[in-house]
């Protein structure tokens, strides 16, 4: 943040002002904050005393007054600060019996505000792909706090993929008004059901970590709260265009806010559309909408009703991880889930979200120091993620009455980068044939050439079956979900004394999804076959036994589905948590500090709608076993002030953390399995202990905090889903893998640091030293419908994945920026910074790192293990290190009432190459077929990698008024 600082001469009126007030009875401080451009009364602005930590909030008409607060003699400084105007701060000298009344003091519109825009741009929409877990969104550190080092992670860190403290963002929570958003199914936060709507989201309220908040227990990335009330948006309207190379290539969107009007009614409303046929990345299409409203009544002086709401539809073509193979001939744009379909480019992997938002907020001032917040939320639409299934058959009568299947299953994969169609699988062999070379030649060429889907191939098939009187081999479907979610709240803040304030909330959240795959196209076909091609394979069945392993619903067999018929899987997710939290809050002169607690209720209840012909009976069918987790959590902190310019805080916490329903169930599309029926017992919470110090040191030039922190996360539980070829030499195919009792540390240190050299210059500098490792070697069960699986019913122990020392996965572990911001009084501004990261490590293979891996068929070691070389294949790969250069800058101009302005920024300068991400392969997870894999130039099945951006850039014009 800028500030505005008074010159000599000011500084000699404000003393001798406060001179001649000597013969006062009283010590008085008051003055009245107003616009600097419209001359009105500023309400809830802060004013802070920096020396004694004292501060109030200007009223309804802009003044303030301290009363009888006693303040300390001398000089002392008042720092007066409003979210979206520049921060002053104002020398002042406070003699004994003396009263000074400050008069009109202006605070002037912060334009570098319209800077937040890029940030809340680039981060929220990167944050719809879920193929990355980016850091607790980031964008939810934009205009929320102007602490140094979360600026960094937030504008520059988080374009790597960055995460603070090595935290996904599940670990941190979205509220909007103060209800709770994040995702009962995974934990995070679905930040595109409010994409968009970046004008509505300049009130937030962030706090770090697990520092006090006066709504939720938290987590351990913090909270942040988007306060989308009428009344507390700033009068006036905004028109804007965007234009950008990194997600979309166009926004629009248009904004008014009414103010709180003399009849006590306030209203905002809002429009955007974002749109493009490809982003940075070749075929990943934008099409979203967004549409806001907001409406608020004052009943009375002690009541107000707000009523919002928002639809945020949008659809996205989506990208995929590739090999380093696949890299080298067509470079980090390169996206193989497009394809031409008459001359248009269509992604079979879109993502399409529909799930608007109503909330109902009462605020009720019982007294002066007692807000009562009564909150309810209705949520509801669906997700939707694309695909092709070319698992189609057709159903054949034997001449013994006999059905069987032909076709499908066994047809060619349409995945342009699978590895058949790739030239590693032609050299495989030790000892390539000219042939082999030949084919090899003629898959890269016609990688390079073309490598996109063949839609029009793939309706030719279709529509030639159909003449055949056959079924569609390809089709088009969405794994599919429709949720209907009721959220409601009771929060109490109440300041007990002077010293004293108490924050209690009690929270309830109802669930109800459907989940289920649906046929979006039959792509020239007339019909789809719904059955599983794959398990005809299984050996040691009769042919009946067979053909009912193969139905996706037992109770409908060999049906035949068109599109928008439900299909493959089906059925519902019952959940519900109930949760309190109290919390103390305690200021004094010197030390203020807080305790806090929580505790909660979490219920999961799977519903089969379809009978699984692998699980039969109530194994899918039905309702499963109710899961109950009953949690806890305790936490507190403080900050010491050492002086005006001197601090430390400090924070602790322990508290346990239900898994969500994605952890909870082995594999929820087929059967009623939960994680505790695995494992023949109770399935833990998650158990998590935190502790961070901070030194801080502010003064009129600098800024700097330095903080330390640990983290420790016990009994964990993740599920992924893989093909391998590894188990025992058998050629198994897809799997369910099964990590329990993981237990994770986190530590290490962040570094933020500015330095204003004059008012129009400032240096900036900031780092993050991290360690992300496994601690013990968990648990890992695979679960499957493969032949391998039938003898011990589809579930197979493997013990302990050997995971200690290995770090975590997910962006780099260390980075450090070096920056400069120059404003110029005639509202124009430039900044740029230097970014460096490095300890960024690949996403491991658990199920690689189990006996599995060295054993044999008949469970002894393989007769040519080499302990030695296999500690070299399970070495984690570390990724390059690499610099970012950012630049940023912006000018805006006032004519009369209106203000008219741009801001750009290019990330990226110097086109670096850079992975952000990226994961093993299980293909190969046994030592004999990872050697053999290590031995060839080209991997066959190599690890998967996301790749950053290059240069990109981002142009916003607009006019505000």
């Amino acid at each position: 943040m800028v500030y505005h600082f008074f010159n000599p001469k000011q500084i000699v009126l404000i003393f001798f002002f406060g001179i001649s007030f000597l013969h006062a009875q009283q010590t008085e401080l008051k003055g009245k904050i107003i616009d600097a451009i419209s001359g009105k009364g500023l309400e809830e602005v802060s004013i802070q005393t920096l020396e004694s930590n004292v501060s109030i909030l200007t009223n309804a008409n802009g003044e303030f007054d301290f009363g009888h607060v006693v303040l300390p003699l001398g000089e002392e400084i008042l720092v007066i600060s409003k979210k979206g105007f520049i921060t002053k701060r104002f020398p002042i000298i406070i003699n004994e019996n003396t009263a000074l009344d400050l008069g009109d003091i202006d605070l002037q519109y912060d334009f570098n505000d319209e800077q937040l825009q890029i940030g809340t741009i680039s981060l929220s929409d990167n944050e719809l792909d879920e193929d990355h877990d980016i850091s607790f969104n980031a964008a939810a550190l934009l205009q929320s706090t102007r602490d140094v080092f979360l600026n960094a992670a937030a504008f520059d860190f988080s374009s790597t993929f960055f995460r603070p403290r090595g935290l996904g963002n599940e670990n941190g929570k979205v509220l909007i008004n103060g209800i709770e958003m994040n995702k009962l199914f995974n934990g995070r936060p679905q930040w595109s059901n409010w994409g968009g709507l970046n004008d509505m989201q300049r009130n937030r309220e962030f706090s770090q970590g697990i520092s006090e908040n006066d709504y939720t227990f938290g987590g351990l990335s913090g909270t942040s709260n988007i306060i989308m009330r009428a009344s507390k948006y700033r009068k006036g309207g905004r028109i804007s265009y965007a234009s950008s190379n990194r997600t979309y290539l166009g926004r629009i969107m248009g904004t008014y806010n009414s103010g709180v009007m003399t009849n006590g009614w306030a209203f905002s409303v809002s429009l955007a559309r974002r749109f493009g046929n490809e982003g940075f990345v070749d075929g990943t299409l934008y099409d979203a909408n967004s549409f806001f409203i907001s409406i608020e009544k004052k009943l009375g002086k002690t009541h107000s009703l707000n009523l919002t709401g928002f639809y945020t539809p949008n659809r996205r073509g989506r990208s995929t991880a590739i090999t380093e193979e696949v890299f080298n001939l067509k470079g980090n744009t390169y996206n193989p889930n497009w394809g031409y379909q008459d001359g248009k480019l269509r992604n079979s992997r879109e993502r399409k979200i529909e799930e608007p938002i109503v909330m109902l907020n009462h605020y009720w001032n019982i007294t002066p120091n007692t807000l009562i917040n009564t909150n309810i939320a209705f949520q509801t639409g669906s997700i939707g993620n694309s695909r092709i299934d070319n698992g189609g058959s057709d159903l054949i009568q034997g001449p013994n009455g006999q059905q069987t299947y032909i076709g499908g299953g066994r047809s060619a994969d349409t995945n342009p980068v699978h590895p058949d169609n790739l030239p590693s699988s032609f050299l495989k062999n030790p000892n390539p044939s000219p042939l082999d070379y030949q084919n090899a030649f003629l898959a890269q060429q016609n990688l390079i050439d073309r490598g996109q889907l063949l839609w029009d191939d793939l309706i030719r098939t279709n529509q030639q079956n159909t003449q055949q009187g056959g079924n569609a081999t390809y089709i088009l479907y969405e794994d599919k979900t429709k949720d209907m979610q009721l959220s409601s709240n009771v929060i109490v803040n109440s300041k007990l004394s002077s010293n004293i304030t108490l924050n209690s909330v009690i929270n309830y959240r109802s669930l109800k999804s459907q989940n289920f795959a649906e046929v979006t196209d039959l792509l020239g076909g007339v019909g789809f076959l719904d059955v599983d091609v794959f398990a005809l394979s299984t050996s040691g069945l009769t042919s009946q036994e067979l053909v009912n392993r193969a139905q996706s619903d037992l109770r409908n067999p060999n049906r035949i589905v068109g599109v928008g018929d439900r299909y493959d899987y089906n059925y519902e997710i019952d959940a519900s948590i109930l949760d309190g939290f109290i919390q103390g809050q305690f200021k004094f002169n010197r030390i203020d500090f807080f305790l806090g607690g929580t505790v909660s209720k979490t219920s999961y209840q799977r519903n089969g709608i379809f009978e699984n012909g692998y699980f039969p009976g109530n194994a899918s069918f039905g309702k499963s076993e109710p899961i109950d987790f009953t949690n806890y959590g305790v936490k507190g902190g403080g900050t010491f002030a050492i002086n005006g310019h001197n601090f430390i805080t400090f924070q602790g916490a322990y508290f346990n953390k239900a898994p969500t329903i994605r952890n909870a169930f082995a594999n929820a599309r087929q059967n009623n399995n939960t994680i505790a029926t695995l494992i023949g017992g109770t399935q833990e919470s998650e158990k998590i202990q935190s502790a961070d110090a901070s030194y801080i040191f502010r003064s009129p030039k600098i800024k700097a905090k330095v903080t330390g922190y640990y983290t420790g996360i016990q009994d964990a539980t993740n599920i992924s889903f893989f093909f391998t070829e590894a188990i025992s030499g058998s050629n198994v195919g897809f799997v369910q893998e099964i990590l329990t009792d993981i237990d994770k540390l986190h530590i290490g240190g962040e570094l933020g640091v500015e330095y204003q050299i004059t008012p129009s210059i400032k240096l900036k500098g900031a780092a993050a030293l991290g360690s992300y490792t496994y601690v013990n070697n968990p648990d890992l069960i695979l679960t499957s419908t493969s032949d391998a699986f039938l003898e011990v019913q589809g579930t197979r122990d493997f013990g302990k994945s050997f995971l200690e020392g290995y770090h975590i996965a997910g962006g780099p572990q260390r980075a450090a920026q070096l920056g400069f911001e120059y404003r110029d009084p005639d509202f124009w501004w430039f900044g740029a910074t230097t970014n460096y990261f490095s300890n960024a490590y690949i996403n491991i293979s658990p199920f690689a790192r189990t006996s599995n891996f060295y054993q044999d068929t008949d469970g002894l070691p393989f007769n040519n293990y080499d302990e030695i070389i296999a500690q070299t294949l399970l070495e984690q790969e570390q990724f390059e290190d690499y610099f970012l250069v950012n630049v940023i800058g912006g000018k805006s101009w006032r004519i009369k009432k209106y203000y008219i302005g741009f801001f750009a920024s290019i990330n990226n300068i110097l086109n670096q190459e850079y992975r952000t991400g990226g994961f093993e392969q299980a293909r190969n997870a046994n030592y004999r077929l990872a050697l053999e894999e290590s031995q060839r130039d080209t991997p066959v099945f190599g690890s998967k990698y996301f790749f950053g951006y290059g240069t990109s850039y981002y142009l916003n014009v607009y006019v505000r008024f």
